[in-house]
């Protein structure tokens, strides 16, 4: 009996590229990031070098004009995160399927990679400082009666920090617990209808003019939940699918694919972030 490999015309740059535009498109937290500094990578542990402007004094007009020097902050961005996926496809499970069996893996390996990166970027919360946050040590109770407050104050934190500016749209990330209870608030439902569609994808709506998204990769912690809001100038974020290919297995009928992806994020803008501590009320 003769197989029909349906992987013979397998080419890892288009592989690559769909599943990078798969994770463009429906990765939560890479909506909410900045690539001002993606750079060329290549390699665990490359660095993107990230230069942020000094502030400008604006002063008053006199007879002379006095000139302030600007030193730009240099910090460093490093590629130390990496996802590596490799499975086997069996000859004959390949010859036998009615489906294109590549196109379900190509989505089963980006799923696993957006939880990864979702996970990643989430843990950002850590940079958030104590100014802007909500909650802390003592976690805030959501319920039907204050969710609805408790983002409006998010959004004011943001706004209070200069980060919302023109063009930038502001978001804030939750979970399905959260989703739920947020369902139930009438202040959100009569309001979250929009004229437009300019929400990012996944998005439920907007509160105080912040894209509401959900993941359920927003876990709890110690039975706290650190939702996250900001713009993307907060987060700079890089990436790169540095290898993907098809090896042929020397001890059986089948083709081995293996895919390595590197990424990194950093933290360059904290009055850009805010983050509110909560638990969800079991009522």
């Amino acid at each position: 009996m003769t197989f029909t490999n349906k992987y013979d015309a397998f080419v890892p740059e288009i592989w690559g590229s769909k599943l990078n535009a798969g994770l463009e498109k429906n990765c939560v937290m890479l909506q909410c990031v900045n690539r001002n500094w993606e750079g060329d990578i290549a390699n665990q542990g490359d660095t993107v070098k990230i230069l942020t402007p000094g502030d400008v004094t604006i002063g008053t007009l006199d007879a002379t004009v006095s000139y302030n020097e600007i030193v730009p902050t240099s910090t460093s961005l490093v590629i130390d995160q990496q996802n590596v996926f490799a499975f086997k496809i069996n000859d004959v499970a390949l010859a036998q399927a009615n489906t294109d069996i590549m196109e379900g893996y190509l989505n089963k390996a980006k799923h696993a990679i957006e939880v990864e990166q979702d996970v990643y970027l989430l843990g950002k919360h850590v940079d958030v400082t104590s100014a802007n946050t909500i909650g802390g040590t003592t976690a805030v109770t959501l319920t039907t009666s204050n969710i609805y407050a408790q983002f409006v104050q998010l959004a004011q934190i943001l706004k209070n920090s200069s980060a919302i500016t023109d063009g930038q749209k502001p978001w804030v990330v939750i979970n399905p617990d959260i989703e739920a209870l947020l369902l139930q608030s009438t202040q959100f439902t009569s309001s979250y209808q929009i004229a437009d569609e300019t929400l990012r994808n996944g998005s439920i709506g907007r509160i105080a003019g912040m894209d509401v998204l959900v993941t359920p990769n927003l876990t709890a912690t110690d039975s706290k939940i650190n939702v996250l809001a900001g713009t993307n100038d907060a987060i700079t974020y890089a990436s790169q699918l540095a290898k993907i290919e098809v090896l042929r297995d020397p001890d059986s009928f089948s083709d081995l694919v293996r895919g390595l992806y590197l990424y990194g994020a950093k933290t360059v803008n904290t009055g850009a972030l805010a983050k509110l501590v909560c638990s969800v009320s079991a009522s």
